[in-house]
């Protein structure tokens, strides 16, 4: 909902922005008010400011609150000064006697507004910026009232009698105001409201389009005005008897309310689509955070209520959808969903700019296009999805709807860089011109990279500010994983530069997260929703925690504000995606450049500012990021209770990333501890996760292939596991998958290194190493290095000093960001170099080889590697012997005994991960 744009009919005076601009009148009081200073510091001032700030920002949200509440939420905010605000509060309401009194009342706003020509003001007078967030607050509610005829302003001057009344009906403070409002008003109660409802009846009737939807900026159907007649008359008595409901989600309370309470309550004001849509997302996200524990049977009683008073409300098939997947009622999920995107097309997710002929963008062809083509890349169909795609090109072309080019040229650049396409000429050299007449000639990268930056011109030009941000990003991730290789590749300026550019993918990163910008000012034009803040205010109601500093006297202040500025800017989901998205492209980049303290901090910044906000799919990667992070500098004693959490927070299901990385640990530590048919088994099922359909979850098949190359490589089956490596890699190639050829070219020369043909294992690491330079892969770059000094010394000893030197060259790199297991590798291979060099004396200098093995020796323990472990215990008995010291001799074999005797006869069950 973040793309929608707002109308001009969409704000509208309620009580409750009436008690907003009282409080704004007691924080910037004009020059003709005689109001004291009540605050007693600075800090209390900017404390009121912030909390107007917020009620302005979520002031569309769909249920406004009532004035006790309002009163609830002053005791909170304004402690020592909350009886003034609330006196001040209620007497002005008292006030309020006569319609002509709201009309005095919203000239005496005019006076707290500064003017935008001169910056005259007394210095003792506080006054608001005009182009603020407080300002355009002021300044749209005088505009709505201006707006009102006599008969509204009757209506709103009713509504704030039933507003007082409902907080008040007990106080006996109010029976006299009230008392006065009723006989003003006595003459005319019983006709007017029904007048003012009939003219509103009128209105949407004479406003409906030829398709006979409802304007977007007023949402009240026919039939709820049907069911709402003969309810008016009894509005005020219910309102007095109504009990205060308890505290529980807005679906639990709207699916156990009575359907007259219900439709009395809509009855008081007009809701905007806007705001009806927006509590169907609120919706949405407490059915898939809390779907297990609601009542299938209930929500779908109440979206059926909802479907039949308003059938546009499209995002009640996207809710069906979901209450039907919690209930495992996939036929009817499917057909929600397909519902969902029938009648969606065009109307969010967008920012919506008319196209150049100036039709709706409602319901267009085009864009119904580009929703099946993106739900067929989705459901992984590739070739069908660029199929459509290419069809959403040439409509949009022919109807000039650069908007709906520019968003699908971005869903083909994703398509074709995730999915694996060996070719596109047929399909898209064809329909778009920029690549019509070199089609013959490109490869799909050199599409991709076309395609991102056609959509980039289009998205910049036409101010679609996230599809630009998506886009620098996407460029960014292109930029990544791709060589940029010219498309003439011959002449004399063609570039000779074969190397990505981590300084292009940092910047294209960093325009893509400058979207933030747009929102930080409060003078933003963008639509900004009312979320954060509406939590903010709803935090308030909940009891107060552990103080940050207990032992002052001023903890809850400083708990309190920091707790206001936890949601003090308001951020569209979409846009805070977009941002915290960028943060988790950082923590990929440099895990392939080879930093893990930078890729785990990025990843804990993501975690803990956008954890909430985010995609469940994006802070699932998050997690899963962190845990890989204990596994491969921890230890499985650390990762395993974390994949447990991991798991019972995110919904473990085929293909989830919880269950494969859960597989892959589990397969991990299995070939670590010798247990070759559980890694086989744990092999097999990746595999199995993995689709049939050729170019889908390319990167699940390469993983799997590459562990069954590993498992044969284990099993010590040489020429099997060469066969699967070469095959896995002509797959690389025909898929452009550059990053993962140079894992598998590493694989090879492993392979080859373990069965003695170390000569033919050179080629194959040096490649490796070419590609890793060329993709800037430092920490694969340090382990290619360290494979290559082993082929090395494997040629004999007389090559120890050039392979120590090669060692010693990617020391740096391997001690500062590599893993348990690669550092381990890398003290042993120092131990054999030194062992292997027949100038080396292990008498004089026997600390520099024992140093480096017990370093292995107890890395090698948190990840239970046997072999290993037993390689470093073997050498340390071999060095103690050559020195004499036979009971630390004697120590070192029973562990290597030990070691072995755990090899050869591994543990079946698998790890406890509670």
């Amino acid at each position: 909902m973040a793309g929608l744009t707002r109308t001009a009919g969409a704000f509208a005076v309620t009580p409750h922005k009436i008690s907003v601009c009282i409080l704004l009148q007691l924080y910037a009081p004009s020059a003709q008010m005689s109001l004291p200073f009540p605050f007693s510091s600075v800090s209390q001032h900017n404390r009121l400011g912030l909390y107007l700030l917020s009620l302005t920002k979520s002031c569309d949200d769909i249920f406004e609150p009532k004035l006790e509440d309002l009163i609830n939420q002053l005791r909170e905010v304004g402690e020592d000064m909350d009886a003034w605000l609330t006196d001040h509060l209620t007497n002005r309401f008292s006030s309020l006697t006569s319609p002509d009194d709201l009309l005095n009342f919203f000239n005496d706003m005019r006076g707290i507004l500064g003017s935008l020509d001169s910056g005259a003001a007394q210095d003792d007078q506080i006054i608001l910026d005009p182009n603020s967030n407080l300002g355009m607050f002021v300044r749209r509610c005088i505009l709505a009232f201006n707006l009102l005829s006599f008969e509204g302003v009757c209506h709103l001057f009713t509504s704030i009698e039933v507003y007082c009344r409902e907080a008040h009906s007990s106080s006996a403070q109010y029976d006299e105001s009230n008392d006065n409002l009723e006989s003003l008003i006595q003459h005319d109660q019983m006709d007017m409201e029904k007048y003012i409802m009939d003219k509103a009846t009128e209105e949407i009737e004479l406003q409906k389009n030829s398709s006979g939807s409802v304007p977007f900026h007023l949402h009240t159907p026919e039939a709820l005005f049907k069911v709402t007649e003969g309810l008016l008359v009894t509005r005020k008595e219910k309102s007095r008897t109504n009990t205060k409901k308890t505290e529980a989600t807005p679906l639990a309370c709207a699916s156990s309310s009575t359907a007259d309470d219900t439709l009395v309550d809509e009855s008081l004001f007009l809701r905007t689509n806007y705001q009806i849509q927006g509590f169907l997302m609120e919706q949405a996200d407490a059915i898939e955070s809390h779907g297990s524990s609601l009542s299938s049977s209930s929500i779908e009683s109440f979206l059926q209520k909802l479907q039949n008073l308003a059938p546009e409300l499209h995002r009640v098939h996207f809710l069906r959808y979901l209450n039907k997947l919690h209930s495992d009622d996939y036929f009817a999920a499917l057909d929600n969903l397909l519902r969902y995107f029938d009648y969606s097309a065009g109307t969010e997710g967008f920012d919506l700019v008319p196209p150049s002929t100036g039709c709706s963008m409602y319901g267009r062809y085009e864009i119904a296009l580009l929703c099946l083509g993106m739900m067929h890349f989705r459901f992984g169909h590739p070739n069908l999805a660029l199929e459509v795609l290419t069809e959403a090109v040439r409509v949009s072309q022919q109807l000039s709807n650069d908007t709906c080019l520019a968003y699908t040229l971005a869903a083909m650049s994703n398509l074709l860089s995730e999915m694996g396409i060996a070719s596109t000429t047929s399909v898209l050299g064809s329909s778009y011109s920029p690549v019509t007449s070199t089609a013959s000639s490109l490869s799909v990268q050199q599409r991709v990279y076309i395609l991102l930056k056609e959509s980039l011109r289009r998205a910049d030009s036409l101010k679609l500010r996230r599809l630009v941000a998506s886009n620098h990003l996407a460029m960014a991730k292109f930029e990544l994983m791709h060589l940029q290789r010219p498309l003439l590749s011959f002449g004399p300026k063609a570039s000779v530069r074969h190397k990505t550019c981590p300084v292009s993918v940092c910047k294209e990163i960093r325009l893509g997260a400058h979207l933030i910008s747009d929102f930080s000012a409060e003078s933003s034009t963008m639509t900004i929703d009312g979320s954060l803040s509406s939590v903010w205010l709803k935090d308030l109601q909940k009891p107060w925690g552990q103080p940050v500093f207990s032992q002052e006297s001023g903890s809850r202040k400083s708990s309190t504000f920091f707790q206001f500025c936890d949601h003090l800017v308001s951020i569209p989901g979409s846009v805070s995606q977009i941002i915290g998205a960028s943060y988790l492209l950082r923590a990929t980049s440099w895990e392939l450049y080879g930093s893990a303290p930078m890729a785990r901090m990025n990843t804990l910044v993501y975690a803990t500012l956008f954890g909430d906000s985010s995609s469940s799919s994006d802070a699932e990667l998050a997690y899963l990021k962190l845990i890989q992070h204990l596994a491969l500098y921890k230890g499985y004693k650390d990762a395993f209770p974390a994949l447990k959490i991991a798991e019972e927070k995110f919904l473990t299901v085929s293909k989830s990333k919880v269950l494969l990385l859960k597989l892959q640990l589990l397969h991990e530590h299995a070939l670590h501890r010798g247990n070759l048919k559980l890694a086989q088994r744990m092999c097999n099922e990746l595999g199995g996760l993995a689709s049939t359909t050729m170019g889908v979850d390319m990167d699940l098949k390469v993983e799997a292939s590459l562990r069954e190359a590993r498992t044969l490589l284990a099993a010590k089956q040489y020429s099997q596991a060469a066969n699967v490596a070469h095959s896995l890699f002509c797959t690389c190639h025909k898929f452009n998958l550059q990053i993962e050829k140079a894992s598998v070219l590493l694989l090879l020369a492993e392979i080859h290194k373990k069965s003695g043909n170390a000569v033919l294992g050179l080629p194959y690491a040096l490649a490796s190493i070419s590609f890793c330079q060329s993709f800037n892969l430092d920490l694969l770059k340090a382990s290619a290095t360290l494979t290559l000094a082993e082929l090395w010394l494997g040629l004999g000893s007389n090559h120890a000093k050039r392979a120590l030197n090669l060692l010693h060259g990617a020391f740096p790199m391997i001690l500062g960001h590599g893993g348990l297991e690669l550092r381990a590798r890398a003290y042993i291979f120092e131990a054999n170099c030194y062992l292997s060099d027949p100038s080396f004396s292990v008498s004089t200098d026997s600390d520099t080889v024992l140093d480096s093995l017990r370093q292995a020796s107890d890395e090698l323990q948190a990840l239970e590697y046997h072999e290993l472990a037993a390689e470093a215990l073997y050498l340390m008995a071999m060095v103690y012997d050559k020195l004499g010291r036979l009971e630390e001799r004697e120590e070192a074999a029973t562990l290597f005994k030990k070691h072995i005797t755990a090899l050869e006869n591994p543990q079946d069950e698998e790890p406890n991960m509670a």
